[in-house]
């Protein structure tokens, strides 16, 4: 394989992006934005559990921490911070899931 090939982007058609203006006719307005919501809540779902499993071994503070409620509202913030990381695209997840999701819609 050639070095080139190696660290090039993902070769996705641009006539898939939303608000291209060759977007596929296959694919309506709505159907794109719940692409989009489907594509971000993946993102926040896989941060959230990365956040999970990073703060598995932290220990809880010995004077305020413990207990049956800090491990179930921990989770709780662990989602938040997932979700927060998805709406702003940080690890361009939920955009590579969209991009794929309306290949196969337009493949269909």
């Amino acid at each position: 394989m050639i070095m080139a090939e190696i660290n090039s982007p993902l070769m996705i058609d641009p006539a898939l992006q939303i608000g291209s203006a060759t977007a596929p006719s296959k694919v309506s307005q709505r159907d794109a934005a719940g692409i989009a919501k489907v594509a971000e809540d993946f993102e926040a779902f896989f941060a959230g559990l990365v956040f999970d499993e990073m703060s598995s071994d932290i220990e809880p503070d010995p004077v305020t921490g413990g207990g049956q409620g800090e491990a179930m509202f921990k989770s709780l913030l662990n989602q938040e911070f997932g979700k927060s990381v998805a709406r702003t695209h940080s690890l361009g997840i939920a955009d590579v899931v969209q991009r794929q999701l309306l290949q196969i819609q337009e493949i269909q």
